[in-house]
């Protein structure tokens, strides 16, 4: 079924004609490996091989230029020096190619900012033709017999998207180890034409792809990148990013304090959520995630049972499922008997179970618990720990009967429709292999049959809520301190506490005297007022006031000074609001403790902006200091609707306004009564913030 309308890559993955620019016989070069690998799909495809000296190349008739080709080649791989990518690529276009692979870098190595690399580009895509790279690896189709890669790579179904070679071979490795493989791999390179988010789009609509895994640098339009994945994960094909973090955050000067918490990896992560997208940190998570989301089957819930023969393994894996956040319940009285029935009668039955020895002396003994639990409704998940896939290892029967035992395994999994997950001692046996032929996820560790399992309960309790359109951009502001900041807040329904600014003693007694006291002094002209001593708390009077002024005025020689109305921090709760805008996936809404704990404890929770009231109350709600906005521990509940309305209204004006690459509130006091903001402060954008 088709779920996506993007660019039409049939060329790229099963072209009817293929040639390979720069053919060689030597065999340590490009045009040797991906003349080779475009040979052995010769009796699905025409192959032509093209060096300029003509001859014979790979005992095939070598062509001198792409002109001389007997028809046009629909996929062209440029294998050849940089001076001559160009040229090859106008040629490749003049005789009617409808994609091209550049394997050569362009100007830009790693880096489609270049100008060579934006003219090759721009030039394919005003031809209407597909450009991979320059700069890549190659492409890889296991249906459509394409190996156009320099090493061979197992087939199966995971779709592979990679920004480096070395980590797509060992991506390959690891898969094959795991009895996995992929329906396709693509190298991207520089992205100077084709983006991450086309391949994905490509993806989401193969039959063939099962689930799409990705390595990539720099996703250049990230929101683009997130809705497509959203989109394939919708149809129900899983997406893992492996990605790595450029912290911009760090590398500047920290200009506000949402600028430096809402790092890239906190982008990253928050698009990841919206989209669906699981994310992990390296090459072995990334193939034992997917092993568990191929093989295994949603969970409807946290509860999983653990099956073992020998307490030991029993034990350890309760206690790694329960750190991991999943339940260990209490099995009923009645499953508990029909379980110990035909068990030794040292047999522990209540969860988790642990066979005692059962399997030496009836190895059935594991198909059959394992059939009362799936099918009793008392667990969402059963996992097998320990020794189970090394009976075998006894007698040529034992082999026989432990392989009869892991196909009833799986067809009780299938007939109940819950992930049954094996962690095994012997991961390589036949019985292994069996289970995993048959959709049965097989861990060598424990650790890490547990950590896929936890992810699975996640993603199923917390399903992703999509990409949030960025409102089209509002007049620019032109001037960005303090006051133009409450002023833009405040027109955008942020409530603060009344204020003037003020540049004279005077002044500011008359407006304390309109405001009433007690009254806080704050010194402008600075990001971080408190820091250097530039706000004055709880002044009582006139003469309080007037004292104040003169030593700010003294120390600090602020161009001018904001009197406020005092408000009641002591009745509620600080938090910090702010939006960054992210080069890659526009702008990033930021909630956390504010006031003094804003980087004490760096307790922030992140989401793609702008977001609505009930995004905003997720946030909220996901930070470690919730229990004190519900009001716990003998301390009044907060009005958090009020606050997530405040953060709603901030995160819709920071969206419409691209001009400004930091803003926040810090702090919003949320009391019972409704939710305030005692400061502000915004950063414009400069060039590098593009």
């Amino acid at each position: 079924m088709s779920v996506s309308h993007g660019r039409d890559l049939t060329a790229l993955f099963a072209p009817r004609t293929v040639a390979v620019v720069g053919a060689s016989d030597d065999p340590v070069k490009w045009g040797n490996w991906l003349g080779r690998g475009a040979l052995r799909g010769e009796r699905r495809r025409a192959v032509f091989l093209v060096n300029r000296r003509g001859g014979e190349v790979l005992g095939r008739r070598a062509y001198r230029s792409l002109a001389e080709l007997p028809e046009p080649a629909e996929l062209v791989v440029v294998a050849v020096p940089a001076q001559a990518v160009e040229p090859t690529v106008e040629e490749a276009i003049a005789t009617g190619a409808r994609a091209i692979v550049a394997i050569t870098a362009g100007e830009a190595d790693g880096d489609a900012g270049g100008a060579r690399d934006a003219a090759i580009a721009a030039r394919a895509r005003q031809a209407g033709v597909a450009l991979l790279g320059p700069n890549c690896l190659g492409v890889f189709d296991s249906g459509a017999e394409l190996e156009l890669v320099p090493n061979p790579l197992p087939a199966g179904g995971i779709g592979l998207i990679s920004q480096s070679g070395n980590i797509a071979l060992e991506l390959g490795i690891l898969a094959e180890e795991a009895g996995l493989g992929f329906s396709r791999f693509v190298s991207l390179g520089n992205q100077a034409d084709l983006e991450a988010s086309d391949l994905v789009s490509d993806l989401a609509d193969h039959d063939a792809t099962e689930l799409i895994a990705l390595y990539i640098e720099d996703f250049r339009d990230g929101r683009a990148f997130a809705a497509a994945a959203g989109v394939a994960v919708g149809a129900g094909k899983p997406v893992v990013l492996l990605t790595i973090e450029h912290s911009e955050a760090a590398a500047r000067a920290v200009r506000s304090h949402t600028g430096a918490l809402a790092s890239d990896a906190r982008a990253i992560d928050a698009a990841c959520r919206a989209a669906g997208i699981e994310r992990v940190r390296t090459p072995h998570e990334l193939i034992h995630l997917a092993q568990g989301l191929v093989r295994g089957r949603s969970l409807r819930g946290r509860r999983v049972a653990v099956l073992a023969d020998g307490g030991g393994h029993a034990g350890i894996a309760a206690a790694i499922a329960f750190d991991a956040g999943l339940e260990m319940p209490r099995l009923s009285d009645g499953l508990v008997a029909r379980l110990r029935d035909g068990l030794p009668p040292t047999a522990a039955c209540a969860n988790p179970i642990d066979l005692a020895g059962g399997g030496e002396q009836d190895i059935h003994s594991f198909d059959r618990s394992a059939r009362l639990l799936l099918a009793s409704g008392e667990i969402d998940a059963l996992l097998i720990t320990g020794y189970f896939g090394g009976y075998s290892d006894y007698v040529e029967t034992m082999a026989r009967e432990e392989g009869a035992v892991a196909e009833a395994l799986a067809d009780a999994a299938d007939a109940n429709d819950r992930p049954l997950f094996v962690q095994t001692m012997y991961p390589h046996s036949r019985t292994a292999d069996a289970l995993r032929r048959r959709g049965v996820p097989v861990y060598r560790s424990i650790e890490r049959a547990v950590a896929v399992l936890a992810r699975l309960a996640r993603a199923a309790a917390q399903p992703p809520v999509g990409i949030p359109e960025v409102p089209p951009p509002a007049e620019p502001i032109t001037e960005a301190g303090y006051a133009e900041a409450r002023d833009l807040l405040a027109a955008g329904g942020v409530r603060f506490a009344p204020g003037q600014v003020v540049a004279t003693a005077d002044e500011a007694a008359a407006a304390a005297a309109e405001l009433g006291y007690p009254v806080a002094l704050k010194a402008l002209g600075m990001l971080h007022k408190s820091d250097a001593g530039g706000v004055v708390l709880g002044l009582p009077d006139e003469r309080a006031l007037a004292r104040a002024v003169a030593e700010l005025q003294a120390g600090l020689g602020p161009p001018a000074l904001s009197v406020e109305r005092m408000a009641p921090v002591g009745d509620g709760v600080e938090l910090l609001i702010g939006v960054r805008w992210d080069r890659r996936f526009g702008p990033v809404v930021l909630v956390g403790l504010g006031g003094l704990y804003t980087e004490i404890l760096r307790d922030v929770a992140v989401a793609l902006a702008p977001v609505d009231p009930a995004g905003a109350k997720r946030l909220l709600l996901s930070l470690r200091a919730a229990p004190l906005l519900r009001g716990e521990r003998g301390r009044p509940p907060v009005d958090i609707a009020a606050a997530a309305d405040a953060i709603k209204c901030l995160s819709r004006v920071a969206a419409s306004h691209p001009e400004i690459a930091e803003i926040e509130v810090n702090p919003l006091l949320v009391t019972a009564d409704g939710a305030l903001g005692l400061d502000a402060r915004m950063v414009p954008a400069s060039g590098e913030d593009r």
